[in-house]
């Protein structure tokens, strides 16, 4: 029975992909390589990685910085959920579930090596798209965190959070991030029932949301003079 003679060197040729296809394979090879060799890596470095020539990179993506803010897209803003809002502003359900389900589910995208890695690199190197992602989860998340806790302790709806009531919320949200720098970067000991750490958080955060900015407010209000 005859056999089909194969390609020299007994390997098969590997099936060309489209612009496309390319185009998505160099994104992803160059998330892996910044995630590493942070954003200072030379292109040179990258296209051999790739095994391609640096003029067939650039003919994809014209300069390293749009291949930056190629790898920013994929990385941060395609993952990103617009359904979260909807389900922090759920509000035919207890706050507390909120929170807990969209934290399990935040910390599902971000909670990588690679991802995180990213984040720190692109923040040493002052990159806007950095400044814009955490002043995105300001003004979406996390204000509308604070907008629910005022409505779950009864309290009227009003403009923007204090700095004080964000940065309380800051605080809540940078314990949960922190939580997945100490395990994927430092790879430090960590409770490993990540479900448990964050219904910890929200119970903790929900408490003294309720005491530090109810006693503010109940400070604020002034004396009813005796009739």
């Amino acid at each position: 029975m005859s056999r089909k003679a194969l390609p020299k060197g007994g390997r098969t040729k590997q099936k060309r992909l489209s612009p496309d296809d390319r185009r998505k394979e160099f994104v992803a090879k160059a998330t892996e390589f910044f995630s590493e060799e942070g954003f200072g890596g030379a292109t040179r470095d990258l296209a051999r990685r790739l095994g391609v020539t640096q003029p067939l990179l650039y003919r994809y993506f014209p300069s390293k910085d749009d291949l930056i803010k190629e790898v920013y897209r994929t990385v941060y803003l395609e993952p990103f959920d617009t359904a979260w809002d909807r389900l922090l502003a759920d509000r035919s359900r207890p706050l507390r579930s909120r929170l807990k389900e969209f934290y399990s589910a935040y910390t599902k995208v971000i909670f990588t090596r690679k991802w995180l890695r990213i984040y720190f690199y692109s923040g040493l190197k002052g990159l806007d798209i950095n400044r814009w992602y955490v002043g995105m989860v300001g003004d979406t998340i996390l204000t509308r965190i604070v907008r629910e806790c005022w409505h779950e302790a009864g309290r009227p709806a009003r403009g923007k959070p204090t700095a004080a009531e964000l940065e309380m919320a800051w605080v809540f949200h940078s314990g949960i991030f922190y939580y997945g720098v100490r395990k994927y970067i430092y790879e430090s000991p960590v409770l490993e029932d990540k479900e448990q750490m964050i219904s910890d958080a929200v119970d903790a955060f929900l408490a003294g949301f309720q005491q530090v900015f109810a006693a503010a407010a109940t400070q604020r209000t002034p004396e009813k003079l005796p009739v």
